[in-house]
C-alpha cells in the first residue's frame, strides 16, 4: 500500500494527534492516517476538532480543514417559503430515539457527484457504540411513527459536532436541523460544526470560521458540563410548526 505523506497514528487509542498547522493544504486538512474508531480515539479527535472522513478500503483518514463550516445556533435559517409550510405541518421531533435508524438512513442517502458512501459499516458501528456511550445523539422528524428526516453528530461539553443529516421526506433533514439548533441555542451552546463548506449548508446561514479561531472555540466549550447520557427526556416532543 502506498503511503501517504501525512504520519500514521499510533496503537494506543489514547495517543496524540499531529497539531493541526501539520494538516495537508491539499487535499485542505487531511492531517493523519490510521488508527482506529474505538471510543477514546473518536472523542480524542472531536476535542482536537479533529474527524475521521474515508471511503471504502481506505484507511481512516482523520480531518481539520481550515477553514472551518459552521452554524451559529441562533444562525440556522430557513426561507420564508418553508416557514410558510411548516405552520401547517404535522411533523414532530425527538431525540435519541432512533439513532441507529438516522445514521443507517444518513449512510444510504444519494448525495449529488457522490458514488457510494463516507458512511461505512465500521463508521456506523463506533458512533452507534458512542451513541450507547451517551455521547452521540439523533434528532428525529417523525411524520405520525414514520422517520422522515434527522441529523446525528457528537456532543463534547457544550460543542456539538454535526456529523450527517438525511430527508426521506422533502424538508426533513432541515427540519432536523433547525430543531437541533433551537434546542442548543436554548441551553446555550454557540456552534454546530458542520466540518466542510458545501452549496446546501451555506443556504441555510452556515458561516466560515478560520481553523485557529474554531479551534479556541471547541477548547473552550468541550471543557464545560454539558448534558450526558440520552438526551430523549430533555427534549421531548416538539411540534415542527413551532420552527417556523
Amino acid at each position: 500500500m502506498t503511503r501517504l505523506p501525512i504520519p500514521f497514528l499510533a496503537a494506543d487509542p489514547a495517543s496524540a494527534f499531529p497539531p493541526a498547522a501539520r494538516a495537508l493544504r491539499e487535499p485542505d486538512g487531511l492531517l493523519a492516517a490510521g488508527g482506529d474508531l474505538s471510543p477514546t480515539r473518536l472523542l480524542n479527535a472531536y476535542r482536537h476538532g479533529i474527524f475521521p472522513w474515508y471511503s471504502e478500503g481506505q484507511p481512516i483518514l482523520w480531518w481539520t480543514p481550515d477553514p472551518r463550516q459552521v452554524f451559529r445556533t441562533d444562525g440556522v435559517q430557513l426561507s420564508s417559503k418553508f416557514r410558510r409550510q411548516l405552520r401547517r405541518s404535522p411533523w414532530t421531533l425527538r431525540a435519541d430515539t432512533a439513532f441507529a435508524q438516522v445514521i443507517t438512513a444518513c449512510a444510504i442517502a444519494p448525495r449529488p457527484g457522490q458514488d457510494g458512501t463516507w458512511i461505512t459499516a465500521d463508521m456506523v458501528a463506533a458512533y452507534i457504540a458512542l451513541h450507547e456511550l451517551g455521547h452521540a445523539h439523533s434528532v428525529e422528524v417523525f411524520d405520525g411513527e414514520r422517520l422522515v428526516g434527522g441529523i446525528y453528530g457528537v456532543a463534547i461539553g457544550k460543542m456539538f459536532f454535526g456529523e450527517s443529516m438525511f430527508s426521506a421526506d422533502s424538508g426533513g433533514s432541515k427540519v432536523a436541523l433547525a430543531g437541533l439548533a433551537r434546542l442548543l441555542t436554548d441551553w446555550g451552546w454557540p456552534w454546530i460544526d458542520a466540518q466542510v463548506e458545501n452549496e446546501h449548508t451555506r443556504s441555510l446561514g452556515s458561516i466560515l470560521l478560520p481553523r485557529s479561531q474554531f479551534l479556541a472555540e471547541v477548547n473552550r466549550l468541550s471543557a464545560l458540563p454539558g448534558i450526558p447520557g440520552p438526551w430523549t427526556g430533555r427534549v421531548g416532543m416538539i411540534d415542527a410548526k413551532s420552527l417556523a
